[in-house]
């Protein structure tokens, strides 16, 4: 398939993905929400569930509205949403860090941590309020009569305010990272500087799960975990909290780019969910943009042509180009000038998207800290090309974001819906059936106008499924 060329339109094509994803989000759903994988991720992720979402849609609006719900139900009194709810139908040794490391209805109980389920106390980024909106669009009349956009408005302002008023660690109206879990890019060679003043957790002291079901060539290295385990312990033992006297001994504490232009994209969201639900949009649209000129200010860089990630104990900027960098294409209002210089950036020989790559790497091609098969060293990631298609036609650049498109859907298909890829061979890497390649995927295709009746008869099997 020639680049450009739209995602072939022979019934075979299309209906093979259309079938293969919903196989995935059906095969992945537990009855209220749906698991990254079977085996890798065995519970609920807070931004998986968004991305899930995203595509459930096309197949059950209110299967899609249950997920985001479920989500929601585990939120903390403080707002936050926790970045993994777990199914205490799991055993405690399915994944680690398991609950009974995280002790969140404990170690969080000042904060507001939920009794009846228990949840890790680091989050992910802020894609939530997009998501919900998406839904909400899926079927707006449905929605209204379920009332969707009225039960989650209210737990989705308290998500952002607890952003605002807890996690700008920097003082300059970005939000901060305080895990290299949560930006979702868990091993970036972003990292690498602020966790080297990270002494690690013994190795003698926790069993990684992970290596039971993925390659350890694909995952992060033992250092890695030994130092993701002693900031957890270390943030669980000071009761989750963020500010404060003692918000200076945070070890881990970085603004990070994706982070806030998802927060700025799901402000703009949350803008037109109040309007929809009778509340007043003027706070979420001022906050978007004071948090998109702080996004400038703080971590745009001319001479590199993206935004770099803050190091709030290291002091300034990281000197990594990171996919997170890209993601600000997603922000509604952007100068001009600097999403001019994004797209060149990512067509340019760091990424090389339309070049040797047809998907975008999650890390510099020409970095010294590249892999193509090593977690988010390299390799691409879908939620992170389905963000970059959206950000590319948002500003124009609709021929590249058609030829994204149908790259990730080719990759998608051929490598049996793929955790991630090899950003030049579209490879195979980490665990297969993931859900948001089925979902993303799925999105991809239905708005690009790639279906028709297959997807009709995809609905009436999906709704005839038990929820």
């Amino acid at each position: 398939m020639e680049s450009g060329e739209p995602f072939p339109s022979a019934p075979s094509a299309s209906a093979r993905l259309l079938h293969g994803a919903r196989r995935v989000l059906l095969e992945n759903w537990t009855g209220a929400s749906t698991v990254p994988s079977r085996g890798l991720y065995p519970h609920q992720w807070s931004w998986d569930s968004a991305f899930i979402a995203i595509g459930l849609r096309h197949l059950s609006a209110h299967r899609a509205q249950r997920e985001l719900e479920t989500l929601l139900a585990a939120q903390w009194g403080d707002g936050r949403i926790p970045h993994i709810v777990f199914n205490p139908a799991v055993p405690l040794d399915a994944y680690f860090p398991s609950p009974d490391f995280w002790r969140s209805s404990s170690a969080g109980a000042a904060l507001g941590a939920p009794t009846a389920v228990e949840t890790s106390g680091i989050v992910q980024p802020p894609v939530h309020a997009l998501a919900c909106l998406l839904v909400h669009l899926a079927d707006p009349r449905a929605s209204a009569l379920r009332g969707f956009l009225a039960r989650v408005y209210p737990r989705l302002a308290a998500w952002h305010r607890y952003l605002a008023e807890h996690r700008d660690l920097g003082g300059g109206g970005l939000v901060s990272v305080v895990h290299p879990w949560e930006p979702g890019m868990d091993n970036s060679p972003c990292w690498d500087a602020p966790l080297a003043r990270v002494e690690p957790a013994p190795p003698d002291t926790f069993r990684r799960a992970d290596l039971d079901h993925g390659a350890a060539a694909d995952r992060p290295t033992d250092l890695d975990y030994g130092r993701y385990v002693r900031l957890a312990a270390d943030y669980r033992d000071r009761g989750y909290r963020d500010g404060g006297a003692g918000s200076a001994a945070l070890a881990f504490a970085v603004e990070d780019p994706g982070v806030n232009a998802l927060l700025i994209a799901s402000e703009h969201a949350l803008a037109d969910i109040a309007t929809t639900v009778g509340a007043d949009p003027t706070p979420h649209r001022s906050r978007a943009r004071r948090l998109t000129a702080a996004l400038v200010e703080r971590l745009w860089d001319p001479a590199a042509g993206l935004f770099l990630c803050r190091d709030l104990r290291g002091g300034g900027l990281i000197p990594e180009l990171s996919a997170a960098g890209l993601l600000p294409l997603i922000v509604p209002g952007l100068p001009h000038e600097i999403a001019a210089a994004l797209i060149r950036t990512a067509s340019g020989p760091h990424f090389g998207l339309g070049g040797p790559v047809r998907l975008v790497p999650s890390y510099d091609l020409l970095g010294r800290a590249f892999d193509p098969y090593r977690y988010w060293r390299g390799p691409a990631w879908f939620n992170v090309n389905w963000l970059m298609e959206r950000g590319l036609r948002q500003h124009g650049a609709a021929d590249r974001a058609d030829a994204l498109r149908s790259a990730a859907l080719d990759a998608a298909v051929s490598s049996g819906f793929a955790e991630y890829v090899d950003p030049y061979t579209a490879e195979a890497r980490g665990t297969r059936d993931f859900g948001w390649t089925a979902a993303l995927a799925l999105d991809l295709l239905v708005t690009s106008g790639g279906v028709g009746t297959e997807l009709v008869a995809a609905e009436r099997e999906m709704a005839a499924e038990p929820e």
